[in-house]
């Protein structure tokens, strides 16, 4: 059964034929629109392409935002302009197969708990590390998505009172300090203060800016500022990964994003600062974490996955 996965990213459109085991049979890539309707298009385009070359007898979509009980109508989305669009409707009346729409977070979680790091374990939370903190929640197997379809938001948990402002509205939300946004702002803010910050200074001052892959690049060759800037945002991750277990006592972590491309010299500090939050730690079983497996395919993989081929 082959179905077709689409995932709405901040400036590509990725879309690809997926089977039943979670493998990519064709994958296409596009730049997103910044109109709306011509973004509409250009998923209907993607897909129709992709439905003249295989049998394909479902579409998912994810995109970032609150996506209603139904999996039919974004509510809000940060960064397109979607407020309450019947966007499963407006897409099905131009595809010729069901559509099911799911948060881009869910989709990824759900691709690596079928198909990727934690397809051995009942109960995951996975984590996305990249421009903000995406979060998506399996308990008994099933995707968490709670009472009006916008669970999991981890990210914008309130992690510190009265924090950094967060696009959301609120203050203190944990993607403000274990994202890779966050890793960038204190990877300037060590250079700000000299000392085991040189290597970074010097790299702002030879680019104008210090980029997440030039801090992993500098952390791989064990600068110290780097390696600081990491642990500040990893024992962020890892406090907040001491809470979540107590709330959703899951048996594994999954992390992802750009960040956790630095494997084992991200997960120690957060291991270190999730052992040290948990309450009873010593008394009690513990997660285990691992880095996603999937990488950039999780989302369009997910998505597919959690499309219905019934009307």
């Amino acid at each position: 059964m082959l179905k077709v996965g689409i995932d709405i990213g901040g400036t590509k459109i990725a879309g690809g034929v997926v089977d039943s085991h979670g493998r990519i049979v064709e994958k296409l890539r596009v730049d997103t629109p910044i109109d709306t309707s011509a973004l509409a298009d250009a998923v209907v385009d993607m897909t129709r392409h992709l439905a003249s070359r295989h049998d394909v007898v479902a579409v998912g979509v994810a995109a970032a935002g609150f996506i209603d009980r139904d999996r039919a109508t974004v509510i809000h989305a940060p960064n397109i302009a979607w407020h309450d669009e019947p966007l499963k409707a407006r897409l099905e009346a131009r595809i010729d197969v069901p559509v099911t729409i799911e948060n881009d977070a869910n989709a990824a979680g759900w691709a690596e708990f079928r198909f990727g790091a934690g397809r051995e374990v009942d109960h995951m939370v996975m984590l996305t590390m990249g421009t903000g903190v995406g979060g998506a929640i399996v308990a008994e197997g099933e995707l968490f998505r709670g009472g009006h379809g916008i669970g999991g938001e981890l990210g914008h948990m309130r992690f510190i009172r009265d924090g950094l402002p967060c696009g959301c509205g609120q203050n203190g939300c944990l993607e403000q300090y274990a994202s890779g946004r966050a890793l960038q702002r204190e990877a300037n803010a060590i250079a700000d203060a000299g000392g085991i910050g040189a290597a970074l200074a010097a790299l702002r001052a030879e680019k104008g800016t210090i980029t997440g892959p030039a801090v992993s690049r500098l952390v791989l060759a064990g600068d110290e500022g780097a390696v600081e800037a990491l642990r500040r945002v990893a024992t962020a991750l890892g406090e907040a990964c001491g809470g979540f277990q107590a709330v959703l006592d899951p048996e594994l972590f999954v992390i992802g994003g750009g960040v956790a491309q630095l494997g084992e010299d991200l997960l120690e500090p957060v291991r270190i600062a999730y052992e040290t939050s948990l309450p009873g730690y010593g008394e009690r079983p513990i997660a285990e974490f691992a880095i996603a497996e999937l990488g950039n395919d999780a989302g369009l993989i997910g998505a597919a996955d959690l499309a219905s081929a019934e009307e």
